[in-house]
C-alpha cells in the first residue's frame, strides 16, 4: 500500500514538473490536432478554407476574467495551421522537396473580444504567394451569427525550395477534363459532309442536346472533401490591402537592416 501510494504521488509531480516545464496541455492538443487532420478529417483542396472548432476556457482569459488574453489568439493559430497543413498535405510537400517553413510575419486586427466558455472556429485559407513566401489568412467567426471576432494575415517563409514549385506539386493540372473532352468531340461532329460529288460545303446537322454528365465524369471532377472543384483553379490575385502590408514588411526589413 505505502509503495502504491509513493507511485501515485510520483506520478503526480510529475505531471506537475512536465505541466511547469513544457506546458503539457499545449503538446497534447497538437499531437492531437495533427492525428485527426491526418487519420480522421477529410482532405482538403490547397485552396480550400479549413476550420477547427475553439472554446474560450479559463486558462484563457485576460487578467480582468472578461475575455479571451490578446496573445491566446496567435496561440489557437498554432492549431490551426497545423491542421491545415495536414489536410492540404502542404507540409509534407514542402519537406519531400527538401524545404522547410517558419512564420515570417503576422497582424491580426480586433473587433470584437471572445468572452469566456464561448465557441469560436477559425477558418484558415491561402490568399496569396510569392517564390519565398506564402500568405495565409485566419478568421475567429462565431459560429451562430458567422461574426468575425477577428482576422489575421501570416506570412509563412519557405526556405532551400521555391514555393512556386511547391504549389506545382498541390494544384491539379490543366489537362483537358473527361467533360472537356466530351464537349469538344461533340463540337466536332456538329457538321458532316454529304456524299454527293463535288460539293465540299459542309452541311450542318442538328446536333441532339448534350445527354447528362455520366457519373465517371462527376467522380473525376470532385475532390477528397466531396465538394466539385473547378478544374482550372489556379493563383489567386493579389489582395490590394495584402500588397500594402507587404509593402511595410519590406520597409521595416530595410530599416532593421540598415541599423535602424
Amino acid at each position: 500500500m505505502d509503495q502504491l501510494c509513493l507511485l501515485g504521488l510520483s506520478a503526480l509531480l510529475l505531471i506537475v514538473l512536465l505541466y511547469g516545464l513544457l506546458e503539457l496541455h499545449y503538446f497534447l492538443r497538437m499531437c492531437l490536432c495533427v492525428l485527426l487532420a491526418r487519420f480522421v478529417k477529410r482532405s482538403c483542396h490547397i485552396l480550400e478554407s479549413t476550420t477547427v472548432n475553439g472554446i474560450c476556457l479559463s486558462n484563457d482569459v485576460d487578467t480582468l476574467l472578461y475575455h479571451m488574453n490578446n496573445a491566446r489568439y496567435f496561440r489557437e493559430l498554432d492549431f490551426a495551421r497545423v491542421d491545415f497543413y495536414e489536410r492540404t498535405k502542404l507540409y509534407r510537400t514542402i519537406t519531400r522537396l527538401g524545404g522547410s517553413v517558419f512564420q515570417g510575419a503576422a497582424t491580426i486586427r480586433y473587433r470584437r473580444f471572445i468572452r469566456p466558455f464561448h465557441r469560436f472556429k477559425i477558418v484558415s485559407r491561402i490568399v496569396y504567394w510569392d517564390e519565398q513566401s506564402l500568405f495565409m489568412e485566419h478568421r475567429f467567426v462565431r459560429p451562430s451569427d458567422k461574426f468575425v471576432h477577428c482576422i489575421v494575415i501570416c506570412r509563412q517563409r519557405v526556405i532551400d525550395v521555391s514555393m512556386d514549385a511547391v504549389m506545382a506539386e498541390l494544384l491539379p493540372k490543366t489537362a483537358a477534363t473527361p467533360l472537356q473532352a466530351s464537349r469538344h468531340t461533340l463540337s466536332s461532329t456538329a457538321s458532316l459532309h454529304p456524299a454527293g460529288v463535288g460539293n465540299t460545303t459542309p452541311v450542318p446537322v442538328p446536333v441532339p442536346p448534350p445527354p447528362s454528365v455520366p457519373v465517371a465524369v462527376a467522380t473525376a471532377l470532385e475532390a477528397e472533401n466531396g465538394h466539385v472543384l473547378s478544374a482550372n483553379k489556379s493563383k489567386p490575385p493579389l489582395p490590394p490591402e495584402l500588397c500594402k502590408w507587404i509593402e511595410y514588411n519590406d520597409m521595416s526589413s530595410k530599416n532593421l537592416r540598415s541599423g535602424c
